[in-house]
C-alpha cells in the first residue's frame, strides 16, 4: 500500500513523498523527471517492498518544484547541487547516516543521481539510471552532434519566460504530445491523465526552472551557437573534475527515445567504469510507464544478483 506524506527538511524545503515498506529496511530511493512526478514509481514501490523482492523501504519524493513539494520561484534555487542536498537530507530523515542502498533515477532525476554519486559516493551503494544522460557525454553531443542538438531543441522552449503559461493552455495541449507511445503501448489512460493533470495544476514554474538554470542546452532559435565551458566549469560544485562515478551503476536505456539519442552512450564507460549497460529495443523515454515489469526485473537483477 502506497503511503503519502510530506517531509520538511532541515534547510526548509518540504518534499511530498510516496513510500512503501518498513522504516529501517535498506532504502531504495526513486527520482522522477519532467514532466512527471513521484507517482510514476508506484508499481516499483510496491514490487520492491515485497519480502521476496528485497523487502526494501521504498521512497519516491516529488522533487522541489513538482506536485506539492516546495516550489521556490527563483531560477537559481534549482541548481543541481541544491536538489542533491534535498535528496541527501530526505534520506537522512529515514535512518542513521542517511544511507541509500540503491538510487533509481530517470530523466532529470538521473541528473541529480549522477551528481549525488559523484559528490557523495559514500552515501549510496549502487546507482540505477534510466534514460538520463551523463553530463560528460551530453556535453560532447551538444557540442558535436547536430542530431542531438535538434533532439534537445525543446529545452530552449521550456526555458522561455512564458513556458509554463504556454504549457498550461488548452488542457496542456503542448504537454500531451511528449508522451507519444508506440503501437500496443497505449499506457496514457484517462486515469493516468488525471494523475498528470493534478501534478501540473499545482504549477509548472519549478519544473521549467530546471531548464532555465541548466547550462547544458542548445541555443534558442535566432541565437548564435552556444559555446560550452569545460565540464569542471559547468559544475564547479562537484569534487571530481571528470564527473566520474566509481559505484556499481546500471544504465537502462530505451533505444527509441527521440530526445536522448543512442550517441549519448558512446564513451560512457570512461566516466562510469563499473557500469552495466542494458539496451532495450522497442521502448521509448517513458519506459517506466510502458514496461514497469521489465524495469523492475532489471533493477532487481542488478541490486540483488544471484549467488
Amino acid at each position: 500500500m502506497i503511503q503519502t506524506f510530506q517531509r520538511t527538511l532541515p534547510h526548509g524545503i518540504t518534499l511530498s513523498c510516496r513510500a512503501t515498506g518498513e522504516a529501517g529496511r535498506p532504502l531504495m530511493l526513486f527520482l522522477h523527471g519532467f514532466p512527471e512526478a513521484a507517482f510514476i514509481w508506484d508499481p516499483l514501490l510496491e514490487y520492491f517492498a515485497q519480502p521476496e523482492h528485497g523487502g526494501y523501504r521504498c521512497l519516491a519524493p516529488n522533487l522541489r518544484g513538482f506536485e506539492q513539494s516546495s516550489s521556490p520561484p527563483e531560477v537559481e534555487a534549482y541548481r543541481a547541487h541544491l536538489l542533491v542536498k534535498d535528496i541527501l537530507e530526505l534520506a537522512a530523515l529515514e535512518g542513521p547516516g542517511g544511507h541509500i542502498d540503491t538510487l533509481v533515477a530517470h530523466d532529470w532525476g538521473g541528473a541529480f543521481g549522477w551528481g549525488l554519486a559523484n559528490a557523495h559516493p559514500g552515501r549510496l551503494d549502487r546507482l540505477a539510471i534510466i534514460n538520463s544522460p551523463h553530463p560528460g557525454t551530453f556535453l560532447r553531443e551538444l557540442q558535436s552532434s547536430p542530431a542531438q542538438q535538434e533532439a534537445s531543441a525543446y529545452m530552449s522552449f521550456l526555458s522561455r519566460p512564458d513556458a509554463e503559461q504556454l504549457l498550461a493552455e488548452d488542457d496542456y495541449r503542448r504537454l500531451w504530445p511528449f508522451f507519444a507511445a508506440p503501437p500496443g503501448r497505449e499506457w496514457l489512460t484517462d486515469e493516468v491523465k488525471a494523475q498528470y493533470r493534478q501534478v501540473w495544476d499545482a504549477g509548472l514554474t519549478g519544473a521549467c526552472n530546471l531548464y532555465r538554470v541548466t547550462p547544458l542546452k542548445p541555443a534558442a532559435p535566432g541565437e548564435p551557437p552556444r559555446v560550452f565551458p569545460e565540464l569542471p566549469r559547468v559544475f564547479p560544485e562537484l569534487p571530481r573534475e571528470r564527473f566520474t562515478v566509481e559505484l556499481p551503476t546500471l544504465v537502462l536505456w530505451a533505444m527509441d527515445d527521440i530526445a536522448l539519442l543512442p550517441g549519448l552512450l558512446d564513451g560512457l564507460e570512461d566516466y562510469v567504469p563499473k557500469m552495466q549497460l542494458r539496451k532495450i529495443s522497442g521502448a521509448t523515454h517513458w519506459i517506466v510507464h510502458e514496461q514497469p515489469d521489465l524495469v523492475a526485473r532489471e533493477i532487481e537483477r542488478f541490486a540483488r544478483p544471484s549467488p
